[in-house]
């Protein structure tokens, strides 16, 4: 689904479909004492998005996949979400900015992050470089894109001195479509 949405559209169903979170809800207090500085944005945003001082927040982020053939799962992406372009207080504030009724226990999505180096691109399509250099996993698969009955695992936490505050882990698996689609259904 991505995919399709990748150019021109961008992320949108993609971010709704087969969506798996974390049970853990993290409080943005928790989170304060991992502030810092986000990229560069150029051009600067508009008034009504810019907040001087650290606006990005070091959550240290992990996905892993396991096949059915896999004993254990293997780690395909390690990221952080201080390298998304737009913070989340931005998201928020742009999305509500039309008039968007946010209520607590929305779910919001950051859209796929990813780092400059290929070991930390968020996604099986940047990993691949849109099909095109296959994953190779330690069983010996190959992965272009997931497949049914592969399983994906996303962790994330912050490391403090001494301390980690953590997201849970969130595991999903594919599985293989219900009957055929048909054109004239």
């Amino acid at each position: 689904v991505q995919r399709w949405e990748y150019r021109p559209l961008g992320p949108f169903l993609a971010k709704n479909f087969a969506t798996t979170i974390s049970p853990w809800v993290v409080t943005m207090e928790a989170l304060s004492p991992f502030m810092t500085a986000g990229p560069d944005q150029d051009p600067r945003p508009l008034s009504y998005l810019h907040r001087p001082g650290p606006t990005a927040i070091d959550i240290r982020l992990e996905a892993k996949i396991q096949t059915e053939t896999m004993s254990a799962q293997q780690v395909i992406a390690r990221t952080n979400l201080k390298h998304i372009y737009w913070t989340i207080d931005q998201q928020l504030a742009h999305h509500a900015s039309t008039g968007c009724n946010l209520q607590t226990g929305d779910l919001i999505g950051t859209g796929t992050i990813s780092g400059a180096d290929p070991d930390s691109y968020g996604s099986m399509l940047e990993i691949t470089w849109n099909g095109e250099r296959p994953l190779e996993l330690v069983s010996g698969e190959k992965r272009l894109y997931l497949e049914d009955g592969d399983r994906i695992t996303l962790t994330g936490y912050c490391q403090g001195n001494g301390y980690r505050v953590g997201f849970g882990e969130a595991t999903s698996g594919i599985l293989p479509a219900k009957g055929t689609y048909h054109e004239d259904n």
